[in-house]
């Protein structure tokens, strides 16, 4: 087994003035900072209060886990001679709130149109994703359910 260690500091930017002297007194901006990389504007998600304009916990976690799944999944095709030739997903994700406020995400759908060079590679396409499912880092960190919904196109 191998570890790999990752960092990043958050900085909270939404003191307007009064800090957290009540709900509506900040804002929930915020500055994603890893060392070597361009910074990303966050917030929370609209609904709390956040500006739209800005990525929400919520967003970079369906992000995660879209771009971990396509990562191994062009992979695994690779691997296996299935030759893609674009890839886009429109991951949709569903978060419950909680009385109390909390929440967690209830599932996943990873909705990929994929382009595959030969309409022959179309079943082996379609089987790895379970595979990709099995070994993406982040969806073996999650503990919510992960569904495949993938479309294919032929090149040309």
């Amino acid at each position: 087994m191998k570890d790999h260690h990752y960092k990043t500091t958050i900085t909270w930017t939404g003191n307007t003035g009064a800090g957290t002297k009540d709900y509506r007194s900040y804002e929930r901006a915020h500055t994603i900072a890893i060392e070597g990389k361009q910074d990303i504007s966050g917030s929370s998600d609209p609904s709390f209060r956040g500006d739209k304009s800005c990525y929400s916990p919520e967003d970079l976690l369906l992000s995660s886990v879209s771009a971990c799944h396509m990562l191994w999944y062009l992979h695994l095709c690779t691997t296996a001679g299935v030759v893609v030739t674009a890839y886009q997903d429109r991951a949709e994700g569903t978060m419950v709130e909680t009385s109390d406020g909390g929440g967690y995400f209830t599932q996943v759908i990873l909705k990929p149109l994929i382009t595959l060079k030969d309409a022959t590679m179309q079943a082996k396409a379609d089987e790895l994703h379970h595979e990709a499912n099995k070994l993406c880092f982040i969806a073996n960190s999650v503990k919510f359910s992960i569904l495949h919904e993938a479309e294919y196109r032929v090149e040309g």
